[in-house]
C-alpha cells in the first residue's frame, strides 16, 4: 500500500478522521471505524479531501471502484489482494447494519456477480450531509432512533428478492437471487417430482450460503461424510425407494458433469454403497449444445424448458426399440 504525501496527506487525513468520527458516532466498533472503513465511507459519499460534507452524494460503486476512488482522490493505493479485506471487514458490516445498500439498482443480481455495487442508504446520506453543522446532533439522534427500523426494512427487501423453493416434503427454503439458483429451483420443483418421486433433498447449494440447506445427519446415516472444504454439487437428492443418490449440477455458465467432475463426485460420495446418478441440468437445449462435447458418459441431462424428458449419456444399457416401433 503506497502512502500519500504533502498537502494531499494533510487534507486527506483530516477528512479521514471526520469519516471515522461519523462511523464511531453511529455505533460501529473498532474494526469498522479504522482507516479502511473511513475510506470506504468517503468513496461511497463521493467526497474528496476538499469537499464539504453537505456535498455528499450516493454513487453506485463496487469494491474495485472504491479502491480506484481512494487512489485517485487520496493518493493511497491499496494492493489488489486487499479487495477481500475491504469487503469482509467494512462493506459487509455496513450492509448488515443498514449503512449501505447492496445492488439497489438490481436486487436480483447474483450474489457472486462481478457487477455487484453498493450505495449509501438515503437516511445515512442525509445524516452525513449534516456533519459539522448545527443540525448534526438532532439528525444523529433521530437516525439512531430509527436505525433498527431501517435495518428491518432493508432485510425485508432483501428477503423479498430471494427465490422461494418448495422441497418435495412441502417445506419451503429460499435461495439468493440470480446465477444458477433459478435453475436449482426448477431442478427441485420440476425434475424431482417427475424422476425422483418421494425423494428427499439433502443439499441445495447457494452462493450466498454454501451450507444453508444441508442435512449432514441424514447423509451420515447413508455413510457419507462431507468436509467443509468439499466442492459440493448444486443439489443432492436421496431416492429411498431405489436407494439412489441423485447428484445434480445446475449449469448456466460452467460446472457441467464432465469426466473429471464425475470422478470428483464419485470420490466425494464414496461412502454411499448403492447407486449414484449424476445429472447435469440446463435451462434450454441451446445451453446444452454449448457444453455437449464436455458431458461425461454414464450421466444424465435434464433440460428445464422440456422437463418431461431426460437425455441419457450412456452406452449399451439403454439401447433397444421403443414400444411404438415393435411390429407384430
Amino acid at each position: 500500500m503506497s502512502q500519500p504525501s504533502g498537502k494531499i496527506k494533510t487534507r486527506g487525513a483530516r477528512k479521514l478522521k471526520e469519516a471515522m468520527a461519523i462511523l464511531r458516532a453511529t455505533g460501529f466498533g473498532p474494526k469498522q471505524t479504522n482507516e479502511v472503513a473511513g475510506y470506504v465511507l468517503l468513496a461511497l459519499l463521493d467526497l474528496g479531501p476538499d469537499d464539504s460534507w453537505d456535498a455528499a452524494r450516493k454513487p453506485l460503486l463496487g469494491i474495485t471502484p472504491i479502491i480506484d476512488f481512494v487512489a485517485r482522490k487520496y493518493r493511497l493505493r491499496y494492493a489488489p489482494n486487499t479487495r477481500e479485506t475491504i469487503r469482509d471487514e467494512a462493506v459487509k458490516y455496513f450492509v448488515e447494519e443498514g449503512l449501505l445498500v447492496k445492488n439497489p439498482d438490481d436486487p436480483h443480481r447474483p450474489t457472486n456477480s462481478g457487477k455487484t455495487v453498493y450505495q449509501i442508504e438515503p437516511t445515512a446520506l442525509r445524516l452525513c450531509q449534516t456533519f459539522k453543522t448545527d443540525k448534526w446532533d438532532s439528525t444523529l439522534k433521530r437516525y439512531l432512533s430509527t436505525r433498527e427500523e431501517i435495518k428491518r426494512e432493508l432485510k425485508r427487501e432483501r428477503f423479498i428478492a430471494r427465490i422461494p423453493v418448495r422441497l418435495p416434503s412441502g417445506r419451503e427454503i429460499t435461495l439468493s437471487p440470480g446465477g444458477q439458483n433459478p435453475l436449482i429451483k426448477a431442478f427441485i420443483e420440476e425434475f424431482c417430482p417427475r424422476f425422483v418421486q418421494g425423494g428427499v433433498v439433502l443439499y441445495a447449494g447457494d452462493a450466498e450460503n454454501k451450507f444453508q440447506h444441508f442435512d449432514v445427519a441424514y447423509l451420515r446415516r447413508l455413510g457419507v461424510e462431507i468436509g467443509s472444504a468439499a466442492k459440493m454439487p448444486d443439489v443432492v437428492v436421496h431416492d429411498p425407494k431405489r436407494q439412489w443418490l441423485v447428484i445434480g449440477e445446475a449449469v448456466t455458465s460452467a460446472g457441467v458433469v464432465d469426466g473429471k467432475r464425475r470422478r470428483e463426485l464419485k470420490d466425494l460420495f464414496a461412502g454411499f454403497h448403492r447407486g449414484l446418478v449424476f445429472v447435469t441440468a440446463f435451462e434450454t437445449r441451446t445451453a446444452m449444445g454449448r457444453f455437449l462435447s464436455q458431458i461425461s458418459w454414464e450421466t444424465e441431462v435434464w433440460i428445464a424448458e422440456d422437463p418431461d424428458h431426460v437425455v441419457h449419456f450412456d452406452g449399451e444399457r439403454f439401447l433397444g426399440p421403443y414400444p411404438d416401433t415393435i411390429i407384430g
